[in-house]
């Protein structure tokens, strides 16, 4: 139960800063859905562009920081060597690839569809070549338990977004002051803007790692790298597979919707906009994924396996109350888009519950981490991407982005399902499934509940019973798996 506290600390410190860093990032969004009008095709770009880079930045950790958790606390390796070498790995190659990318700048810009900005291209692979490298500094911050400072570096990094996104996206138009020179009325925003100053956050967040980044003076070891190299490659080609189902849906749309360019990335940017209000489901599994993953390398108790099953049940109850707390407060969250771009909202109860899958597949991943078997990985992952392109290239000339959305679902299904029954063979763990299904169930439930309410009743009267639905769930929650006497601090005032 210590083990457990520990974890639910790091997961409270990682989670209300993810939660801070996100709810400050999202109000990126209003910002871009308002000044970029969904007529106009510049959120699509976005939406298609951060696409490409989730799966760059896959590519170019190539799975390191999980085998860096894993050589950390390896008996045997010297953590300070096996720091440096990973430091030094990911930095080289890192440095290469910005290098081949700027040679072949304009061939790949035309590739993906934007030969005529080929400056989007250069600006996003530096910018992710360079959180690339970070990645590892910011992995030991956690391997180090020091998620105050990881968490403050990543707060400052999305405040500065904000407010550069503000004063050129804002500010500065809304003064007529161009940036690059005299006003001119037939000056338009740029979506470059927003990829520079993504550039130059990453560039000020490199900065603030100063620190960390000496580590780089404990020398290179190329036996340690070859072992590493070893048992990373499975996990890269696990990441970029997993990586497909969640970006797959957004490079392939415009290839594969039924109409003009144009219209094709004003949907895109509907479903893009619409999506992020379902990231509150990534946030949960974000936070909880940088407390779990050291965690479970560095437990050696002789229950661990009883402990990684409660704190599965804990992650599905607690992702199940964030789904419903979404759903039951839309009319309002809502707000957090544009307008125009409200007709897309249809997808969010459909991306969350995708996301729970995703987070209870990554909290399965472990049986193959802990036993060397990291090719499992990558066979879960690739079937679920088959799936989810299969889905795609079929659906999404006839649904448009609610094909998207329903083919993530089946993808994270899919290796969800594989993962546990597989897992059970090789790294058996008694999860309790009961009591997950009857959470799943009354969850489900109060789901068909809250949406009922919000199409049928007026808003105050929604909000008055979604609210009960919630207070319904939490009331079950504290009496079969939270009695209230067990939580920190305020627990010792209730019997």
């Amino acid at each position: 139960m210590a083990n457990l506290k520990s974890l639910a600390k790091d997961t409270a410190i990682y989670g209300l800063s993810s939660i801070l860093a996100r709810f400050i990032n999202y109000l990126l969004v209003p910002i871009q859905t308002v000044r970029f009008a969904a007529s106009g095709g510049e959120y699509g770009i976005i939406t298609n562009v951060y696409a490409y880079v989730s799966l760059l930045i896959i590519l170019l950790t190539y799975g390191m920081e999980t085998t860096f958790f894993r050589f950390m606390t390896k008996e045997g390796e010297d953590p300070q060597r096996i720091y440096s070498t990973t430091l030094r790995m990911v930095g080289f190659t890192s440095f290469v690839s910005i290098v081949v990318v700027m040679l072949l700048l304009h061939p790949i810009a035309s590739a993906v569809g934007y030969a005529d900005h080929p400056e989007y291209i250069a600006v996003m692979y530096t910018t992710v070549a360079i959180d690339a490298f970070t990645a590892i500094p910011f992995a030991y911050l956690r391997i180090k338990h020091r998620p105050v400072k990881f968490a403050a570096l990543k707060i400052a990094n999305i405040l500065l977004n904000i407010f550069l996104n503000l004063l050129y996206l804002v500010i500065l138009p809304d003064l007529k002051i161009n940036l690059f020179g005299i006003y001119d009325e037939n000056f338009t925003l740029d979506v470059a803007f927003v990829f520079y100053i993504n550039l130059i956050c990453t560039i000020f967040t490199l900065l603030l790692l100063f620190k960390e980044l000496r580590g780089i003076n404990f020398g290179f070891d190329k036996a340690a790298c070859k072992r590493m190299l070893s048992y990373a490659w499975p996990l890269l080609v696990m990441g970029l597979a997993g990586q497909l189902n969640q970006a797959a849906s957004q490079i392939l749309f415009p290839h594969f919707y039924d109409g003009d360019v144009a219209s094709a990335r004003e949907q895109l940017g509907i479903y893009g906009a619409c999506i992020k209000i379902a990231m509150i489901m990534v946030m949960l599994t974000q936070a909880f994924r940088f407390a779990y993953e050291p965690f479970v390398f560095a437990n050696k108790d002789a229950d661990k396996r009883e402990t990684y099953a409660k704190a599965m049940k804990y992650y599905v109850i607690f992702t199940l109350l964030a789904f419903l707390a979404v759903m039951g407060y839309m009319d309002i969250l809502r707000f957090i888009i544009g307008k125009s771009y409200w007709e897309g909202l249809r997808v969010v109860p459909i991306v969350m519950a995708a996301e729970i899958m995703f987070g209870v597949f990554f909290n399965l991943s472990f049986w193959y981490k802990l036993t060397d078997r990291t090719i499992w990985g990558a066979y879960f992952s690739g079937i679920g991407a088959v799936v989810l392109i299969t889905i795609d290239v079929l659906l999404i000339p006839r649904f448009s982005y609610m094909a998207c959305a329903w083919a993530g679902f089946a993808a994270y299904g899919v290796s969800m399902l594989l993962s546990y029954f597989i897992g059970q063979k090789y790294y058996p763990i008694n999860y309790p499934l009961k009591d997950i299904f009857v959470y799943v169930v009354i969850a489900a439930l109060f789901f068909v509940i809250i949406h009922y309410s919000n199409q049928l009743l007026p808003l105050w009267g929604s909000l008055v019973v979604n609210t009960g639905v919630l207070l319904m769930f939490v009331a079950h929650i504290i009496y079969h798996d939270l009695p209230l006497k067990s939580l920190p601090v305020i627990g010792k005032y209730f019997k």
